[in-house]
């Protein structure tokens, strides 16, 4: 019986998990720059303006948490933001070690504008793809991202709730 020919090493390589996520995850770059390259916004700062625009008030850290972004990444891309004129961050009232953000109303326009922009780079991306084999992948990557997210050194904070800028006293429980 012949030896079945060896696998290419970097066939093995191209088919590792990490590295097709890897390929992915730059294509998705790839392909929202480009749908929204006339907007100047990468999808870092889209997210974080979604984010904000869902979670109105929430705080840099818990922005952070709902993206599973590092601090000092929120950080760096907030301080953009906020430099664009998109959001506005200001202290606390009563923790000065935590910033409040808001979306301005140049974010609200440029969330706005973005939105034909984004779907169009969601249905580029996943045109090869059948409805129901986009339903699966999104299941498929869901299913692996929530069983590891405990392992990493950002887990994702799905739930995320902004915590009120100033405390309710209705809210204040014994």
């Amino acid at each position: 019986m012949p030896a079945s020919p060896p696998i290419d090493a970097l066939d093995a390589l191209y088919a590792r998990p990490g590295f097709q996520l890897r390929r992915a995850h730059q294509v998705a770059l790839s392909v929202f720059a480009e749908a929204a390259g006339a907007h100047d916004v990468t999808t870092t700062q889209y997210g974080i303006l979604v984010a904000l625009r869902a979670r109105p008030g929430a705080d840099q850290v818990g922005l952070g948490g709902m993206l599973g972004l590092d601090r000092s990444t929120t950080g760096l891309v907030v301080g953009l933001l906020e430099q664009r004129g998109l959001l506005t961050r200001k202290p606390h009232p009563t923790d000065g070690r935590r910033r409040i953000l808001s979306l301005t109303r140049k974010g609200q326009r440029l969330l706005d504008a973005l939105a034909g922009a984004a779907e169009a780079a969601r249905l580029q991306l996943l045109a090869p793809l059948s409805a129901a084999e986009a339903g699966t992948l999104g299941r498929l990557l869901d299913k692996l991202l929530r069983h590891h997210d405990g392992a990493v050194r950002v887990p994702l904070k799905r739930q995320a709730t902004c915590r009120p800028a100033a405390p309710r006293p209705s809210a204040r429980r014994s």
